[in-house]
């Protein structure tokens, strides 16, 4: 039986074949790196609505009309400009009642709705838009959005500490493993760096003022970065 020799001389074979360990080591460091700015939003966006209930879709479509005419002419003498306010959804829809003798829904009116998105661009005026809109018959408040518009700049701070955020980290690693950095091999930016507030309104007319907190906007931007690696001199 050669059988022992045999497998024998296969398994030299396969440790001649086998590459030495360091040939195996990675030839680069791969890491994440992350940042964190915060910034006070300049720009708020909310909805306001009106809708009016009447027999007839006639009846109740004018009264929609009169009552939104009035919504838009209090924010243009609250020094809203036209441009900043677009109208959003308009519906007229009948209103079906219950016939208990039949079980049928017949109709017994219709209601109309409208609604306008408004950008306001000095967020402190925001509680005052609103009690105007509520105070001009708007019905329907929701919706508020608070967003940083010069992103860009802030963000490019954050790549920036992202990237020193992530050397750092590749060279905890390389001092671990004996190693050296060399040149970055390749950068990627993930995700969706610039998140947005939002919050709903009650939908019912306000006794009291509106008190609403812009508070801050937090934009974070991650990086992955692979570094070439040299082993330790």
């Amino acid at each position: 039986m050669k059988k022992p020799a045999v497998l024998a001389a296969v398994f030299a074979a396969t440790l001649l074949a086998t590459p030495a360990l360091a040939d195996d080591f990675p030839s680069a460091i791969t890491v994440s790196g992350e940042a964190n700015v915060s910034a006070a939003p300049d720009l708020a966006q909310i909805d306001a609505g009106v809708a009016n209930d009447a027999k007839t879709a006639k009846e109740a479509s004018d009264a929609n009309n009169a009552a939104m005419g009035k919504v838009l002419l209090a924010l243009k003498g609250a020094g809203i400009a036209e441009k900043d306010y677009q109208t959003s959804r308009l519906s007229l829809q009948p209103q079906y009642g219950q016939n208990k003798s039949t079980g049928a829904s017949p109709v017994v009116g219709f209601r109309a709705s409208n609604r306008v998105t408004v950008k306001i661009r000095d967020v402190t005026k925001v509680a005052g838009i609103i009690d105007t809109l509520v105070g001009a018959g708007a019905n329907d408040i929701g919706n508020i959005a608070f967003e940083v518009t010069q992103a860009s700049k802030l963000l490019d701070d954050a790549r920036e500490q992202a990237v020193a955020d992530a050397r750092r980290k590749a060279e905890i690693y390389a001092k671990a493993t004996g190693v050296t950095l060399g040149a970055p091999l390749s950068v990627s930016e993930g995700g969706g760096p610039v998140p947005l507030f939002k919050a709903r309104m009650a939908t019912a007319p306000m006794a009291a003022p509106a008190a609403v907190a812009p508070g801050e906007e937090t934009l974070s931007v991650t990086v992955n970065v692979s570094w070439a690696i040299k082993q330790g001199q």
